[in-house]
């Protein structure tokens, strides 16, 4: 059940016509009083006598009653209250118990309060209600409203448990704003898949993702097809920005425009300037192996490895690293969703813009990320839309498949974070975000790892023995899984390429398996085969070798990430 609190009004005449009217898109049917502060209360919707004007005089009678210097400039408080869309369906009666325990819950009309505000509950549609009430009390005082919103909220939680509906989670007041039913209704209307604001705070979220400065973001902006409108100071110092879709207008004809502010609480131009200005506070990577990497896997296929890389960091960080550290380290997550979502081929990005766009939410709340934390994220989220958009095969291809793989580890561990610290919503939103991360994987997986399937199943059976030696022992635990799987034959070729290239499987196996949160995955051996790669710099397209010579040849330039030497090489099976 989500309560909404609505701002205030000065007229109350204006909300009745309202609610009782026919609605936008003529969507409201049958309105009516379910309960009121008096159950003699005149109900226009019943009552062909009784008008709006005649329920509103009423409603408005303690705030008439006061000198007019003393009455509030904005004294009328609307509540909406609907119910999900599984929920069973409640009868006016129920309506009515559920109004008074939002009444009493929000200070409206606390029960025994004889001489609390005025207030009534309108029904137009099956899920849900509309209370509107004066915020002048029976005695002339104003009504003193703190946290309604939070109140309200915590009073659906009790009625959830109470009338046996959906159970939603509870908010921290980090998120950000919902679209309005005007938003919903226009969007409807229009055909719009998204509201207009729901669509901008993408459009912005994208933009944003790895930018340095000012000027790159509102390029972006511009190059996204939104109207931007900067507000600068007389000192020409720029303050904020607001952004319109071009196609979405007003009766006048004029662009909506909405503040940064107004789309998501780490959107305002102060917010993402943080990004801009912070430190480094993570220890830089190696500048020249990131440079060899560049060489050896250029482009998109590059960007992407760098960002496997970075993820895989930042995930060690989140097993020992403090609070604000790793709240440092999801935000840096979501600007690399955002920018995987804008820069992969067709098969996976549907999947993986919905990913970025859950996840958005599981990226603030009340622990405050240290910036700088996440810098090693940042650019890698820069050089995924510097690189441009990725090819939907080859490397290209499989090393998106190779970056899904990790970030779905990642989210999923920020999902326990968040649920350890109880962020109820930030935790719900990490899991639906991992979900949509678990479908694009499989699309951008299934080619790569069909070819690395076929290879394994001709291996000799004595270097078979050998890998599964292997697995049995850097994974003990999961070793009897692991061969079972359908993708252990892929796996066994993995760790072959990997000896050919002049590595020790044991040490490599070492190192992927120090996070050992493997169980959450549909195929370990898959998890294995990716964190394998990107360790050994292999082609993560097993019919595509570097561009500058073989994996051999690649590999022989790292020799921090190898302890075998050529000694370790062998013939292929």
């Amino acid at each position: 059940m989500i309560p909404c609190v609505h701002d205030r009004g000065s007229k109350t005449i204006g909300l009745i016509a309202y609610l009782y009217g026919p609605g936008r898109d003529e969507v409201h049917t049958d309105p009516h009083l379910v309960a009121a502060w008096d159950p003699l209360a005149p109900d226009p919707g019943r009552h062909p006598d009784v008008t709006y004007a005649d329920l509103q005089r009423l409603l408005d009678q303690p705030v008439e009653a006061l000198p007019e210097k003393e009455r509030p400039a904005e004294h009328v408080w609307h509540l909406s209250v609907r119910a999900a869309p599984e929920d069973p369906y409640l009868t006016d009666e129920q309506w009515a118990d559920i109004a008074r325990r939002m009444v009493a819950a929000t200070g409206i009309a606390p029960t025994g309060d004889e001489a609390a505000c005025r207030w009534a509950a309108v029904r137009h549609a099956d899920d849900h209600i509309h209370i509107v009430a004066t915020l002048v009390r029976e005695d002339g005082r104003q009504a003193r409203i703190r946290q309604d919103g939070r109140r309200s909220q915590t009073e659906a939680r009790k009625v959830e448990i109470d009338y046996g509906l959906r159970r939603l989670n509870t908010g921290d007041g980090t998120a950000a704003k919902r679209p309005t039913s005007a938003e919903r209704h226009k969007a409807k209307r229009e055909n719009r898949p998204q509201t207009a604001r729901e669509e901008l705070r993408e459009t912005v979220r994208h933009a944003a993702a790895g930018t340095v400065n000012e000027s790159e973001f509102f390029d972006r902006l511009a190059a996204a097809g939104l109207v931007v409108h900067q507000r600068v100071a007389p000192s020409g110092d720029l303050l904020g920005y607001k952004v319109a879709l071009p196609d979405d207008r007003n009766h006048a004809g004029e662009p909506v425009f909405y503040a940064g502010s107004t789309l998501a609480p780490d959107l305002s131009l102060p917010k993402i300037r943080k990004r801009w200005t912070a430190g480094d506070a993570e220890a830089p990577g190696d500048a020249a192996a990131d440079a060899a990497a560049g060489r050896r896997w250029p482009g998109p296929a590059g960007a992407r490895r760098r960002a496997s890389t970075a993820m895989w960091q930042a995930l060690l960080v989140i097993d020992h690293g403090t609070d604000e550290q790793i709240a440092a380290r999801i935000t840096g997550a979501g600007e690399v969703l955002d920018a995987l979502a804008t820069t992969s081929a067709a098969p996976t990005r549907s999947e993986l813009r919905q990913a970025a766009f859950v996840f958005e939410r599981a990226t603030r709340s009340h622990t405050r990320a240290v910036r700088g934390h996440d810098r090693a994220l940042r650019q890698a989220a820069r050089d995924l839309v510097r690189s441009g958009p990725a090819g939907g095969g080859g490397e290209d291809g499989a090393t998106t498949a190779m970056l899904i793989d990790m970030a779905f580890f990642l989210i999923t561990a920020a999902a326990h974070w968040h649920a350890r610290k109880n962020h109820a919503q930030q935790a719900a939103a990490a899991r639906q975000s991992a979900e949509h991360l678990r479908t694009a994987y499989r699309a951008a997986a299934q080619h790569p790892m069909a070819v690395l399937h076929q290879r394994g199943q001709r291996l000799t059976q004595p270097r078979l023995q050998r890998q599964a030696a292997h697995i049995r022992a850097a994974v003990p635990e999961l070793a009897g899984q692991i061969l079972a799987e359908p993708g252990w034959p892929a796996l066994a070729a993995t760790l072959t390429d990997a000896e050919a290239a002049g590595h020790q499987p044991a040490t490599l196996l070492a190192e992927v398996t120090k996070r050992r949160e493997l169980d959450t995955a549909d195929s370990v051996s898959d998890v294995l085969v990716w964190r394998l790669r990107r360790a050994a710099d292999l082609p993560a397209d097993p019919e595509h070798a570097p561009t500058t010579g073989t994996a051999a040849a690649s590999a022989r330039t790292l020799p921090s990430r190898r302890t075998g030497g050529r000694a370790g090489r062998g013939r292929r099976g």
